[in-house]
């Protein structure tokens, strides 16, 4: 694994019903892999497959949880401004404003 994809990241996945589900890892690679086995959380179990649309790295566990949070409170409409800005090329390492 690079070492650019290590590190705590905040995630963003589009489920097959079109519905957004925000995430927090430490291992965003294998966490992407639980998910699409089906043994992610229980809100995506029941809607593969999950797309991974938007990803930032945070500044540890705490930085990770708080802007998760953050992301959650968003609307949809926001949301999608986050995903529709991303890009996967950025996503390891790289904050937008």
């Amino acid at each position: 694994m690079a070492a650019a994809r290590r590190g705590w990241h905040v995630y963003l996945l589009r489920c097959r019903d079109g519905t957004l589900y925000a995430g927090a890892t430490n291992d965003l690679p294998g966490r992407l892999v639980r998910h699409a086995a089906g043994k992610g959380a229980r809100y995506t179990r029941s809607r593969l497959p999950v797309e991974l649309v938007w990803s930032v790295r945070a500044r540890g566990r705490g930085g990770a949880l708080r802007r998760e949070a953050a992301v959650k409170r968003l609307t949809r409409a926001e949301k999608l401004a986050l995903v529709e800005r991303w890009r996967p090329g950025r996503a390891a390492g790289t904050r937008t404003r």
